[in-house]
């Protein structure tokens, strides 16, 4: 690694604005650290190095003749490869789509691209974001870069393997259900999920809609919230966009203290099923906060017992009905039965037989079942009572503390091939502290709070909805802390990766 690859995207944007290197310097060493690593890491579907070197040149024109800038402007950034960037090949990890070149433009790429962010990429993912290992790709396994024999989560692993892998300064990903804040715990990294509505939708390929919501993510707190301030706000091609200001999200992380701060610890969420490392990592991180002045107390959210099970019903029917479009008719890949007349009903079997992998056939079969006659009051309409209900449980617990806290997850990074990453089932339990925030639509964010058996563990925050600005009041001092008892996370990684 380069010491341009190791800054943060704070210190490359210091570093440009002072003139101590340009933004081509800094591009094309990420874009050479791709090239050394991507055949371990397979971070990446589609590198787009032209692209991000053409716009290097022109933020450095651009910042020599004294225009002003985005505070961001040069510094490079990845995109999971669910955001569709015209004239750029959008896969959604999936063969449906492996050779879609979109004919218009995302208002997340729209953002990047007039702030002046060289795109390095599309970063890998689960097929159509459903999968929490990024093994279900139609371009390969993306790998940990802390053990290549473990997952990277997903369904951003990509983005974030490119992270931790110092690949990128910055990712964008996606998060239905814990897809941004799951892979940001098994590496080590920082990955928030914003209020649904925060940042526009428009362009991004759905999965679930009533959940999904686009993430910044960075290798520290600081970071994430430059990203999140340049992506939020409201856009009128989003139909659910919020119309509220937002920012100060880099202020907050940056000048909040812990003192006088109310964690709540959820009672639901508080251990049982976790990893002993994982719940020792937590513990500590716990102790951490109160020794710099933070209250912690216990909350009772009853509800999210029944959200996992709700999620897995609402999330899989929303999912039948977004991918219906892909029949081989209208765009993305078309294949005609091998034999027998050709029809609209057979063309369209035979390209979703091939198009679609296997965990995406399960969440369409599970959908289409829930969504049927007979069956939609039983199932989705019942899931969404429970949905509301954990709205509820949230809205009281908020009342009594500033965030709720809990282990991201209830593991570290599981191995390829390990027992859980091969049962669905197992896999599906692993969200359970995610999905609560998706189904009632607050936002999240994942820091890490230390290693379990060499592996990070990640520590969850959850704020009020429409009031992310709290998550970035608690995890800029909590990473600081964490950092000045024990070190930082990152640290331990980039000395093995210079080893080698």
């Amino acid at each position: 690694m380069t010491e341009l690859t190791n800054k943060s995207a704070l210190e490359l944007a210091a570093g440009l604005k002072s003139g101590e290197f340009s933004s081509v310097d800094v591009t094309q060493a990420h874009l050479d650290r791709i090239s050394a690593t991507e055949d371990d890491f397979n971070s990446f579907i589609t590198v787009t190095d032209e692209l991000a070197l053409e716009t290097a040149k022109a933020v450095d024109a651009k910042r020599s003749a004294g225009e002003d800038l985005h505070a961001l402007a040069g510094v490079p950034v990845a995109l999971k490869d669910l955001v569709v960037t015209e004239g750029t090949r959008t896969t959604a990890g999936s063969k449906m789509l492996e050779n879609w070149v979109p004919p218009y433009e995302s208002t997340v790429h729209n953002k990047v691209k007039a702030a002046g962010l060289p795109v390095l990429g599309k970063t890998n993912l689960d097929e159509f974001a459903m999968g929490s290992t990024t093994e279900h790709s139609a371009f390969g396994n993306t790998r940990n870069p802390w053990n290549l024999d473990h997952v990277p989560g997903g369904s951003s692993g990509g983005a974030a393997a490119a992270l931790a892998g110092f690949q990128a300064p910055l990712s964008v990903g996606t998060d239905t259900g814990g897809s941004v804040r799951q892979p940001a715990a098994f590496t080590g990294t920082v990955g928030v999920k914003p209020t649904y509505g925060s940042i526009s939708r428009f362009g991004i390929i759905a999965m679930a809609s009533s959940l999904d919501q686009v993430g910044p993510m960075g290798r520290n707190v600081a970071d994430a919230a430059a990203l999140h301030e340049l992506l939020a706000g409201h856009d009128p091609l989003d139909s659910t966009s919020l119309p509220d200001e937002v920012g100060g999200f880099l202020s907050a992380a940056q000048t909040s203290e812990l003192k006088g701060k109310k964690l709540g610890v959820i009672k639901q969420l508080a251990g049982e099923g976790y990893q002993d490392g994982v719940r020792t990592a937590f513990t500590a991180a716990l102790e951490t906060a109160a020794a710099a002045g933070a209250e912690i107390v216990e909350v009772d959210c009853p509800s999210i017992s029944y959200a996992l099970d709700a999620y897995y019903l609402i999330m899989p029917s929303e999912v039948s009905s977004n991918l219906a479009r892909y029949d081989g008719m209208r765009y993305g890949l078309r294949v005609e039965p091998e034999s027998g007349p050709v029809t609209a009903e057979t063309v369209m079997s035979a390209t979703r037989a091939a198009g679609f992998g296997s965990e995406v056939k399960r969440r369409i079969i599970l959908g289409t079942y829930a969504l049927s006659a007979g069956y939609y009051d039983a199932y989705y309409g019942s899931a969404q009572k429970i949905r509301t209900l954990v709205q509820n449980d949230f809205a009281k617990a908020f009342a009594a503390c500033d965030v709720l806290v809990s282990p991201t997850t209830p593991t570290t990074a599981l191995k390829f091939g390990a027992e859980k990453a091969a049962d669905p089932m197992a896999l599906y339990l692993g969200d359970v502290a995610t999905i609560p925030a998706n189904l009632a639509g607050i936002p999240g964010l994942s820091l890490p709070a230390g290693l379990a058996d060499g592996l990070p563990v990640g520590f969850q925050i959850l704020a009020p909805a429409r009031e992310d600005v709290k998550l970035y009041e608690v995890a800029g001092p909590l990473e600081a802390a964490l950092e000045s008892a024990g070190g930082r996370v990152l640290d331990t990684l980039a000395e093995g990766l210079n080893a080698k």
